[in-house]
């Protein structure tokens, strides 16, 4: 049994094109998509007419809530506010009533159970909770205080944008695949494929064992690679791999010229303002740009969400020239001075 796992596409037509494409290629037995359809980029309807269209297992991610929730006592605080919610504003002014009530009736997570393999959990978070998220170098004791509830032993989550595969172990023992030197759990690390290799021998001692499992982020990957991420699981015997099911990481170019272009020509930038262009950031640098400009903010006596953000983000600029790093790398701009 061959399971595709797609999640985090956020509006990003070409991205998703490229992965369905390798998809024919691979010819999966079955195809998952862990949630976020769509926002912030600006091809929702389109991608949801995709998936609709495709025959795969959909789950609902936080921001199909953000659209779903808007105007009701759910809301996301502020949502009101232009300044800073102003792509969900945009988004709610064009996502088309077929689009959203094909979102309105996804599941919040499955269990899957093929013949002759070990079930698989799945959330977009964890089981209730949509915005929990998962990192490779993540601590393993507070990695497990997210899972331990969870029956199965394979557990697929979606929502940092980064790949994982990690083996962990209810046990006095040490994860032997956290990093003895973790710093920052968002910091990105060069040689982050060096980390993608599971642990395949169950420490003695241990008295439960997940797998965890996140495919990466089709359209707004944020491990420093702007390929279009997924991955593929293979039913494997428990002696191979513990839980059953053994990863395998894809990574597909793809050309985001389109997808920047449209930030410019569908409105989106000037209709999200600082929050679009810290979007556009992570779609050009792959990269948590707008984690960072938050963290430089409440350690330099600025608050975004009490102060105009439009001049935080100018402080922010002017101490950190982001912006100068992320036209260097911008490939719009590129193709303008060739």
């Amino acid at each position: 049994m061959r399971l595709a796992v797609l999640a985090d596409i956020h509006g990003n037509l070409p991205a998703l094109q490229v992965v369905q494409a390798e998809l024919e290629r691979l010819q999966p037995d079955f195809v998952l998509l862990n949630g976020d359809l769509i926002n912030p980029m600006p091809f929702n309807n389109d991608v949801v007419d995709q998936v609709r269209a495709a025959d795969m297992a959909v789950v609902r991610g936080n921001h199909e809530f953000y659209l779903l929730d808007y105007g009701t006592e759910k809301a996301p605080k502020g949502a009101h506010d232009a300044e800073r919610w102003g792509i969900l504003h945009w988004l709610v002014k064009r996502i088309g009533a077929v689009q959203a009530n094909y979102l309105a009736a996804l599941p919040d997570e499955l269990l899957l159970r093929f013949p002759g393999c070990q079930p698989i959990r799945v959330a977009h978070g964890v089981p209730g909770r949509n915005r929990v998220g998962f990192y490779q170098e993540m601590p393993a004791e507070k990695a497990i205080s997210e899972i331990e509830d969870i029956d199965e032993r394979t557990v697929i989550s979606a929502h940092t944008h980064v790949q994982v595969d990690r083996h962990l172990y209810k046990t006095d023992m040490a994860d032997p695949m956290t990093d003895p030197h973790e710093g920052n759990a968002l910091q990105h690390h060069e040689n982050a494929d060096d980390r993608l290799h599971p642990f395949a021998v169950q420490p003695d001692g241990a008295e439960s064992h997940w797998h965890l499992v996140n495919p990466g982020s089709i359209g707004l990957p944020l491990n420093g690679d702007t390929h279009a991420q997924f991955a593929l699981l293979e039913s494997v015997p428990d002696s191979e791999e513990p839980g059953g099911w053994k990863v395998q990481h894809q990574r597909v170019p793809y050309d985001r010229r389109p997808v920047l272009d449209a930030f410019h020509s569908e409105g989106l930038l000037e209709a999200g303002g600082v929050i679009a262009q810290l979007f556009y950031w992570e779609l050009v640098t792959a990269e948590p740009e707008i984690i960072q400009f938050f963290r430089w903010c409440w350690s330099n006596g600025h608050d975004p969400d009490a102060e105009d953000i439009r001049e935080s983000f100018a402080a922010y600029d002017e101490a950190t020239a982001r912006k100068s790093y992320v036209n260097e790398r911008d490939p719009l701009k590129a193709a303008l001075s060739t």
